[in-house]
């Protein structure tokens, strides 16, 4: 992957971006319609597999997700001239009858027996109950659904995301390991309305109190609005010095946005704060455009590389110790386990509806544990998911 491409926030910054959540989850950014995709590197090489179907995916465009978009290129060599790939618009808050057409339009071709949306964007639903009209064979699978969880539940094959609730106090407890005093916590009430990032942002507080860690809610301007993502990121950039000479350099950071990541990373590592996790967590999301990492493309999704190079990078500042993050993406790694479930699904080689075995299937896949809980222990299939994590 060129350097160019990681650096994502560069390409927000002409536009409107409004972060990362869950299930509830947005990672909402609105750009020129039709932009050109940036050029690909090949990526690692993956084995091949030849099966008697075709995959449909659907993933925002490289500077609206790129960890979603290099996942289906690398779920497109797996599975080589079985993959048709399209992508939801940018500005998906707006265009939600594109992303109903984009998804339906899969659906058309009757060879198409397994169809995952990463992220399930508003409008995913409506176009799932479309395409069961027709094609009630196909397995659908939803990764990051953004629509109401509970419906999710009850209308996708499987879906996974982040356990939101369950990270806001194992980001609390990271925090806490690091000597934290003060966490300081940014969103917007846009986000906030969202159910299981307003969870999480409670379970956060009662943590907190919990171990002795002064809990701050500061509500920061939303990309969205007038201003765009400049007058956030802007914000961050001026914010983060002030909350430090007010409560200490004992003081960590988190945001629900993902455009705030790049101007957070750079203005803690300044500041000698602490940053327990990103909205999304990855060692690609932000660190290695704040801390001016190139990767070589034969290095792209080599996850181990990128984190040594981030770590080596924090440690030349002095500032070990201070960073942490999920050992690998979990956009990438539950996209491409979905896939793989869903297709030995297909070919009867595996139970997507076995707990067990997802869990089996996306530790596999990161190459590390992953812990995997029902939504609802009762019903459906929608898993909520935490990687194992890693410091710098």
């Amino acid at each position: 992957m060129k350097k160019s491409l990681f650096g994502f926030v560069t390409f927000l910054l002409i536009s409107a971006l409004a972060g990362c959540g869950g299930g509830g989850k947005t990672a909402e950014t609105d750009r020129v319609a039709g932009e050109p995709k940036p050029a690909v590197s090949p990526g690692p090489t993956v084995e091949t597999v030849d099966i008697p179907f075709k995959i449909g995916i659907m993933t925002g465009t490289v500077s609206q997700g790129e960890d979603e978009f290099r996942a289906a290129e690398m779920i497109s060599r797996k599975y080589p001239g079985h993959v048709e790939h399209v992508t939801y618009p940018d500005n998906f808050m707006n265009e939600q009858e594109t992303t109903i057409s984009q998804l339906t339009s899969l659906a058309a071709d009757p060879e198409v027996k397994v169809i995952v949306a990463s992220q399930a964007v508003p409008g995913s639903v409506a176009a799932l109950r479309k395409i069961r009209e027709a094609r009630p064979d196909i397995k659908i699978g939803f990764m990051e659904p953004h629509e109401d969880p509970k419906v999710v539940n009850a209308a996708a094959d499987i879906s996974i995301q982040p356990d939101q609730v369950a990270r806001g106090r194992t980001i609390i407890e990271k925090a806490r390991t690091m000597g934290v005093k003060t966490f300081i916590h940014y969103s917007f009430p846009r986000h906030m309305s969202q159910e299981l990032i307003a969870r999480r942002r409670d379970e956060m507080k009662k943590t907190a109190g919990e171990m002795g860690i002064d809990f701050r809610f500061v509500t920061a301007p939303d990309p969205m609005a007038e201003g765009g993502l400049p007058a956030t990121q802007q914000f961050v950039l001026e914010d983060i010095p002030r909350e430090v000479a007010q409560f200490g350099t004992q003081t960590a950071f988190f945001s629900t946005n993902c455009g705030m990541m790049d101007p957070m990373i750079r203005q803690i590592l300044a500041t000698g704060a602490y940053f327990p996790e990103q909205c999304c967590p990855s060692p690609t999301h932000g660190y290695p455009t704040a801390l001016g990492i190139s990767i070589p493309p034969e290095k792209a999704g080599d996850f181990a590389y990128i984190s040594e190079q981030n770590r080596l990078k924090i440690a030349e500042a002095g500032m070990s110790g201070h960073f942490s993050t999920w050992a690998a993406p979990e956009v990438i790694v539950a996209t491409r386990a979905m896939v793989d479930l869903l297709v030995d699904s297909e070919l009867g080689k595996a139970d997507y509806k076995d707990s067990g075995v997802v869990a089996e299937y996306l530790s596999r896949t990161a190459g590390v544990p992953v812990t995997v809980a029902r939504y609802d222990s009762t019903s459906g299939n929608s898993y909520l998911i935490l990687i194992d994590s890693i410091y710098y």
